[in-house]
């Protein structure tokens, strides 16, 4: 790639575009529309018990009954929902389970005309089994439709279609009995049959997508498969703890969110007989997570950037805390108005929290999803969603044993509920952190990388191999070359460097926790040499990226120093097992001025940045397949890169 070429930055590029796109845009409809069907059928239950003057006894025993009845399918079928979607091609399965979607919609239709409860409960069961169906599909598809630096984006507007369209969902459903009058139920009957119609017919917009294993064979028995399943999830470190803390979100949403009609009514001042106030205080966080979502792809610059999770983390537990201390206590005025509560003093830092809990927990679960996709066999993608989505149930459940014993047994306020599960949260992320130490890892790096420089990204997304095994040559120009590598290529990578900048304080717990090689000179420690290139085979075999900077040393002068043939042995020791490892050249640009490279070294100190948030770029250029490729030919073409031609 030429140098002096059109800059492909991720920042350019929008996630909004794949809205404009067949390959996207069906399937983005119909999942958001069977979120927002299967909220205004529930919410069309309860205004049906109102409309048939059922008392509050009754409500709250459907309150608690309804969640159960839609849950319990996903533990009993998940597992089996897995495999038929690894087995399937994924369009047809959508048809199927938006065609199934038409059916139930219908029965529920032919309740709500008779305004018989007992059908409409069951119509909800099968909705239950619809949906499990319909789960480990709606997020094993995403790799088979966007590109690995599209994830992010992707699953940041599925998770805002998702919320916003709960959120829609409910308003609508609730409304339907309020607008429709004595015809409530025949609107409410219209309305489930019509959505599911509709999404039937989008689902057969979508392009059709190759099965992930079409030749496994479905065990119908779910507990023994639900066991197999969740096994298969904990096969990478990574990826089962990345599942933990999705169903740890959705332990947060769901306490949290049980408690908001509570918390609404008597901390914030909402009347009891009306739910306004409530849907505000909903619609504050839904809002909050689905732009937190969304700003995932620029806060990650389209790369699955764990280090966002334990921002996220951060957030949850920060602004949970500041809404217990914004209002501990009983509200000082009831029957209030959204207008009127808004008009009360600290209303608005609780509106702030509330949206900043929410924002958080978007850019929380968002690259925990991208991290699952990224890193999961295709083969096995659907049933690791099956594994999740049984986890996840047990986490719901546990959300709701938990509310109901501490405010119902122990008789704790909403604020002080909320103080338990901000310190919790710290809790859980410390320890997932502290497990899995990538994830702290990449977050130092991000924070680090994202508040020193502006990056320009050349060819990345198209050179660097989206899977197997790569080794990366670069020119090395300063002592964070590796954190900014690993900051724009999408895939973790296993860098080579001297071992004595591997040992600087801080920077080492940061590169061995990145599983970086240190490498020392043949004459300095031969026995530490061997070691890393053992290393470096090893990794290779097992298909990763592998980092190295073949100049062997920081530039001393600005100007790229010859290649030294480590890289040819290297390739050679592959070749020899029988493997051709693509080469990937890649260059660094701008980075002489920073105050991390020798530059003016003479000063016996580092120099301090001219100006921070600096703009560098990072080019790359199609991977070589010739193991027997010399040093001199891929100093050549990182030469180029960097414009040295020019």
């Amino acid at each position: 790639m030429a140098p002096d070429s059109e800059p492909q930055t991720r920042d350019r590029h929008s996630q909004f575009a794949l809205l404009r796109q067949r390959r996207f845009l069906p399937y983005f409809s119909v999942q958001a529309l069977g979120a927002f069907n299967d909220n205004v059928y529930r919410q069309a239950i309860i205004g049906l018990l109102i409309f048939l003057g059922a008392s509050t006894e009754q409500r709250g025993l459907y309150a608690i009954v309804a969640p159960a009845i839609f849950i319990l399918p996903y533990f009993l079928f998940s597992a089996i929902a897995g495999q038929i979607a690894e087995k399937l091609e994924k369009q047809r399965l959508i048809v199927i389970t938006t065609a199934m979607e038409i059916a139930i919609m219908s029965l529920a239709a032919v309740g709500f005309l008779l305004q018989a409860m007992p059908l409409l409960l069951v119509a909800l069961f099968c909705t239950g089994v619809q949906s499990t169906l319909f789960g480990p599909v709606k997020y094993s598809v995403l790799p088979s439709i966007l590109k690995p630096e599209e994830l992010t984006g992707g699953n940041g507007l599925v998770e805002m279609g998702t919320s916003i369209s709960i959120l829609c969902g409910m308003i609508a459903g609730g409304l339907i009995f309020q607008l429709a009058g004595t015809y409530g139920p025949q609107a409410a009957a219209i309305a489930i049959v019509l959505l599911a119609i509709l999404g039937n017919v989008l689902a057969r917009m979508i392009p059709r997508m190759d099965a992930g294993a079409p030749e496994l064979r479905i065990r119908w028995n779910p507990i023994p498969e639900s066991i197999a399943v969740l096994r298969m999830a904990k096969q990478q470190l990574a990826v089962r703890n990345a599942i933990l803390g999705v169903s740890w979100f959705w332990f947060f949403g769901t306490l949290l969110t049980s408690q908001l009609p509570t918390y609404a009514e008597r901390h914030l001042g909402g009347a009891a007989e009306s739910a306004t106030l409530y849907v505000f205080v909903l619609a504050l966080f839904s809002i909050g997570t689905g732009a937190g979502s969304l700003l995932c792809e620029k806060l990650s610059a389209r790369t699955v950037e764990i280090g966002l999770v334990p921002m996220g983390a951060l957030g949850m537990s920060a602004f949970l805390l500041d809404l217990y201390f914004a209002r501990p206590g009983l509200a000082p005025a009831g029957g209030l108005t959204v207008a009127e509560f808004l008009r009360q003093d600290g209303s608005v830092r609780i509106v702030i929290d509330l949206l900043g809990i929410g924002l958080s927990t978007g850019i929380f679960v968002v690259p925990l999803f991208a991290l699952i996709q990224s890193r999961t066999p295709s083969s096995q993608m659907a049933r690791v969603f099956a594994a999740l989505n049984i986890q996840n149930s047990g986490f719901i459940v546990l959300a709701a044993v938990a509310g109901l014993v501490l405010q119902g047994w122990l008789g704790w306020s909403g604020p002080q509920l909320f103080l338990a599960l901000a310190i919790a949260n710290a809790l859980v992320a410390i320890w997932i952190f502290s497990i899995v130490p990538e994830f702290f890892m990449r977050f130092v790096s991000w924070l680090m990388v994202r508040a020193l420089y502006r990056l320009e990204l050349h060819g990345i997304e198209q050179h660097v191999p989206d899977e197997g095994a790569g080794l990366i040559v670069c020119n090395h120009v300063s002592y964070m070359d590796a954190l900014i590598l690993s900051a724009t290529i999408p895939r973790p990578v296993r860098f080579v460097m001297y071992w004595k900048i591997f040992d600087i304080p801080v920077m080492r717990w940061i590169f061995r926790n990145a599983r970086a090689i240190p490498i020392a000179g043949a004459r300095e420690n031969p026995e530490l040499m061997q070691r890393a290139f053992d290393a470096i085979d090893a990794a290779l075999a097992e298909g990763e990226l592998v980092g190295i900077f073949p100049e062997g040393a920081l530039t001393s002068d600005g100007e790229i120093a010859a290649f030294k043939s480590g890289v040819e042995k290297i390739l050679a020791r592959a070749a020899a097992r029988g493997q051709v490892v693509p080469v990937v050249p890649m260059a660094l640009r701008g980075m002489w001025d920073s105050m991390w490279s020798r530059r003016d070294s003479r000063l016996g100190r580092m120099r301090v940045p001219r100006r921070f948030r600096a703009r560098i770029a990072v080019a790359a250029e199609a991977p070589v397949l010739d193991p027997a490729v010399t040093a001199g030919t891929l100093e050549a073409k990182v030469r180029a890169l960097r414009g040295d031609a020019a």
